[in-house]
């Protein structure tokens, strides 16, 4: 795909500070449609809990339902490893089929490390990452770029600062997170996911919904952040909030669908994370 093919994220980044996109924010362009001659692309996005509860059962069940979904991406969140845990990106790429990068702002010499991964079952071309500022809260943006049906994406994954009350700390990463995205995505169409801890209605994420369409409102219009239905959070520990998000650059991307996953224990009563997962579908758009 032509680098000019869709408009770069440092125009739409732009074009977002001329224009107020309130209510309209999570919409997509009526203007934009699908390309249907290009492949649709599945992205499932999983914050893993670590090595929390009963890793083992909690990891067969993953596969178990990625191996069903067969998605495109898989972006991961909290993934760990110490002396008596193989990395959990690597486990889950090994037993998918998949290739991963793993980036963590621990030390790569060090037997315990603990970060995001990018799965993906087409070849990773290249790969990058950045620790974000502020750097004391220990926080990285993943980026890998793929080739999908012959066209080139981004795909990147980030983990925002966790606590209710720490908008400011999120609103910085935020930022840092849209230069470092700008900085590298050479002009091709780009796909942010990943645990953001909040709910795309909150000040501090605005300004990812000028460059970016919420995959997951554009298909569910009119959710709130409490919807008990479409929350990502396991209900059983947590009230009901929606904080795992896929986003797609406007213009580049149009969702075909997004749905909630991994929600509901096994036949064995396992459930995969505390989180549930979210999938997206969607396909590139007519330039």
């Amino acid at each position: 795909m032509h680098a000019t093919a869709f408009p770069s994220l440092m125009r739409l980044l732009a074009l977002a500070s001329a224009f107020v996109l309130a209510a309209c924010a999570s919409l997509p362009d009526p203007a934009t449609r699908a390309d249907e001659a290009s492949p649709a692309i599945t992205l499932v996005t999983l914050n893993l809990w670590h090595d929390k509860g009963d890793w083992p059962a909690r990891q067969r069940v993953i596969v178990e339902k990625l191996r069903d979904l067969q998605p495109d991406v898989v972006v991961l969140q909290e993934v760990f490893q110490h002396e008596g845990l193989p990395n959990q990106a690597r486990t889950l790429a090994g037993a998918l089929g998949y290739e991963y990068v793993f980036a963590s702002v621990d030390a790569a010499d060090k037997p315990k490390r603990f970060g995001n991964a990018i799965l993906s079952r087409h070849p990773i071309l290249a790969h990058d990452w950045k620790a974000l500022e502020p750097l004391d809260d220990f926080r990285n943006i993943v980026h890998v770029r793929l080739a999908v049906g012959g066209r080139e994406i981004n795909v990147y994954d980030t983990h925002l600062h966790w606590t209710e009350g720490g908008g400011a700390i999120r609103a910085e990463q935020v930022a840092d997170a849209l230069r470092y995205i700008a900085a590298t995505d050479d002009g091709l169409p780009s796909v942010l996911a990943g645990d953001l801890n909040a709910s795309m209605d909150a000040p501090e994420l605005q300004p990812l919904l000028g460059p970016f369409l919420d995959a997951y409102t554009a298909m569910h219009p009119g959710i709130t952040p409490d919807d008990r239905a479409h929350a990502t959070l396991d209900l059983a520990q947590y009230p009901p909030r929606h904080i795992d998000q896929v986003l797609l650059q406007r213009g580049a991307f149009v969702p075909l669908e997004a749905a909630v996953i991994l929600d509901r224990p096994d036949t064995e009563g396992v459930l995969a994370s505390d989180h549930y997962g979210v999938m997206a579908r969607f396909r590139f758009a007519r330039p």
